[in-house]
């Protein structure tokens, strides 16, 4: 029988679709050279996050990479990304993910001068009127162009897909039944037209559940030999979400896909303001538990309030200077209050160029060097 929720639910049929069998036996990945998927048995622990930085700085690594966002009733990434607007394009045989940015040289990251970057003040001396023997404040210094060692080398294009591209407003809730987001998983898996990727990852909901079994099941029988990497798994310090994560880990194994690294998210807060470092939600939990699996620990990621202000409000990341207040509002180093739109952002530009600014952009660096050697076979997948 035909639920009343049926006829109300949005659904990507009201929209676009493929017009081709969704169990067609080609699949979609055969432009993609490695596949990783973001696992967690536990909600809450910012898998979506860990794709995203994972995503960037892949891309700031040279890599082409792609985005599959197969959490179907939560997801995240058009937001993080800034692609709540975008619409997914249907092309014959399948649809096209969006661009979030095309391969390209960055320009250099623009940085104040130390001594304002130190105190948030200019250090400019007044001048003297030489008419009147009054004194007036000088400008201050435009600020200094750091070039960075790697400043020509191209970045890697990075391309999306979500079911919320798919939906009439972010507000729209999915009430499927198991059977339509196993469909619904497949298609994405057959039927996205993907460019040369080097990177494809996946971002899943929390749990084991229908969604992943039918991911592992296509990706088992379909994908090219070597194609999936593996997974990675994302954790908190804490032991109520070690206990749920190691349910994943124990997931993996009986599927048969890999476990690349461990990641341990939320692992310490440094305040921007004072210094001071606090482990809120504890610290070594992840570490422990890829020591227990015989895993890699790939490393620990802290909280950084400067990456929130990114996403949320599209703003480079500038620390001991500007605050967000946390309501949509925020404040300059003047004290003036600005407002942050639902859907916009504030400033124009790349995602990818704003975050070489933020200090989460050496910790990643330091993980996806590890998850490139690991997968193209120049690290020891077991640390």
């Amino acid at each position: 029988m035909r639920s009343r929720l049926d006829n109300h639910n949005p659904s990507p049929k009201n929209h676009v679709l493929p017009s081709h069998n969704i169990l067609h036996e080609a699949m979609s990945l055969d432009n993609v050279k490695h596949i990783v998927l973001v696992l967690s048995g536990k909600g809450g622990v910012g898998k979506s996050s860990i794709t995203t930085q994972l995503a960037l700085s892949l891309s700031l690594a040279g890599k082409s990479v792609g985005i599959l966002d197969i959490d179907l009733t939560g997801p995240s990434i058009p937001r993080l990304l800034g692609l709540e607007s975008a619409k997914i394009t249907q092309a014959p045989g399948g649809w096209l993910p969006c661009e979030v940015h095309k391969e390209q040289v960055l320009p250099p990251i623009p940085t104040p001068p130390p001594s304002q970057a130190q105190n948030g003040t200019s250090n400019a001396t007044p001048a003297t009127n030489p008419t009147n023997g009054t004194t007036a404040p000088q400008q201050p210094p435009e600020p200094e162009v750091q070039a960075e060692p790697d400043t020509d080398a191209p970045i890697g294009s990075l391309h999306a897909i979500s079911l919320a591209l798919l939906l009439p407003s972010r507000s729209s809730a999915i009430v499927w039944r198991g059977p339509k987001k196993t469909a619904m998983v497949r298609q994405f898996l057959t039927d996205v037209l993907w460019p040369p990727t080097d990177y494809l990852l996946i971002d899943t909901p929390p749990g084991t559940s229908d969604e992943h079994i039918s991911l592992a099941e296509t990706l088992l029988s379909k994908s090219l030999p070597g194609q999936l990497s593996g997974a990675v798994i994302v954790t908190t310090p804490q032991a109520v979400a070690v206990s749920d994560v190691r349910k994943e880990v124990n997931f993996c194994g009986k599927v048969g896909i890999e476990v690349v690294g461990v990641v341990e998210n939320m692992s310490g807060f440094v305040c921007e303001c004072c210094g001071e470092e606090a482990n809120l939600f504890g610290k070594g939990g992840g570490e422990i538990m890829a020591s227990d699996f015989g895993v890699r620990f790939l490393g620990r990621v802290p909280v950084d309030g400067q990456w929130g202000v990114l996403v949320e409000e599209g703003r480079r990341p500038v620390y001991g200077k500007v605050e967000s207040n946390g309501e949509g509002r925020y404040a300059d180093e003047e004290g003036n209050v600005g407002e942050v739109d639902d859907k916009g952002r504030r400033e124009d530009g790349l995602l990818v160029d704003k975050y070489r600014s933020c200090a989460l952009r050496g910790v990643f660096e330091g993980i996806t060097g590890q998850l490139i050697g690991i997968i193209e076979g120049q690290l020891d997948g077991n640390g």
